[in-house]
């Protein structure tokens, strides 16, 4: 039997280190991380209930907007919980299959974020270019069919990850220099040539990241062009005031992954591990946290929904006085 498939080298459980180098600081940082859990938890939660029962956000825009609150909560939620533990509890062990388990969900829903702000992308390209067609094309069936597809893909391209991960040998021992199973972190401990997995995770990575940025990209070229055509500036404004909380979840998503890919690729000798694993659990934690927020300010309808709320509650309450 070969040792790429022999079980008798499929340790039981692995060891997650947290953040090496850091241990006495580990009660410190889960103070930041446990703050934008709950940020992320609560606003993500309150975006999801004021679309789900105001009928004026019954819209595609937040449709969308739903399913990057949903991606977000998912993607989040399967890491820091864990990582919490490490910090408070140290309950660094986690099970073979539930490492495999977490690391399935943690990039299938890093795959459907950035699917999800393509999709934004492209209803803001229809909206301001068609504004006429924009209720006819983007229809409730044709939402959920594209959600789906957005969806299907994470998964099967991430499913080989599992099984090219379970067949590994680990020869290396059992201990994870991370918070979370990644999948380069867990390709890191077998002896055995993860070349297969170096370029099948590149390929996965251009096939997500890179396609979706493509449309992004094209998207907003074409909306720039639509809106400096506009002759009335109030028309320009209101134009490019509707793409601006989009933008700014381009930039949340989207830096913290720039900046992980340069650092291990041009600075990995340079700059400590500490600091990968740092920027690794920010992007998973700054999106989630701040998506709601630049949404909840930027958007005025879920803002008048909000005020509503809250209007209709102090109403209620001084009648029941």
């Amino acid at each position: 039997m070969s040792a790429r498939n022999n079980p008798d080298l499929t340790p039981a459980s692995f060891v997650l280190n947290g953040i090496p180098g850091l241990e006495h600081m580990h009660i410190w940082i889960s103070f930041p991380f446990c703050s934008m859990y709950a940020v992320a938890m609560m606003g993500n939660c309150g975006l999801l209930y004021l679309i789900f029962f105001e009928d004026s956000l019954h819209r595609p825009m937040y449709y969308f907007l739903a399913m990057l609150s949903l991606t977000d909560l998912v993607m989040c939620s399967s890491t820091i919980p864990k990582a919490l533990c490490i910090f408070w509890f140290h309950l660094k062990e986690i099970g073979f299959d539930d490492c495999l388990v977490q690391m399935f969900f943690i990039h299938t829903f890093m795959g459907m974020e950035s699917g999800v702000l393509m999709l934004m992308a492209l209803d803001h390209y229809v909206a301001i270019c068609y504004p006429l067609h924009y209720s006819t094309i983007l229809t409730n069936p044709i939402i959920a069919k594209i959600g789906l597809a957005t969806f299907l893909r994470g998964v099967l391209l991430i499913i080989p990850f599992i099984f090219l991960s379970k067949c590994l040998p680990y020869f290396r021992g059992n201990i994870i220099n991370h918070t979370y199973c990644d999948h380069m972190s867990v390709a890191k401990l077998p002896c055995g040539n993860v070349k297969v997995n170096a370029i099948y995770g590149l390929m996965v990575a251009l096939l997500i990241g890179g396609f979706d940025i493509l449309c992004i990209t094209i998207s907003y070229i074409m909306i720039l062009r639509a809106v400096v055509s506009l002759s009335s500036a109030d028309a320009r404004q209101k134009a490019f005031s509707t793409c601006t909380a989009h933008i700014c979840a381009i930039v949340f998503s989207y830096s913290p992954t720039f900046l992980s890919f340069f650092s291990h690729h041009f600075g990995g000798h340079t700059i400590p591990p500490s600091c990968h694993i740092i920027v690794a659990n920010i992007y998973l934690l700054l999106p989630p946290t701040m998506n709601p927020v630049v949404y909840g300010v930027k958007t005025k309808q879920i803002q008048d929904c909000v005020i509503r709320i809250f209007s209709e509650s102090k109403d209620s309450k001084a009648h029941g006085i």
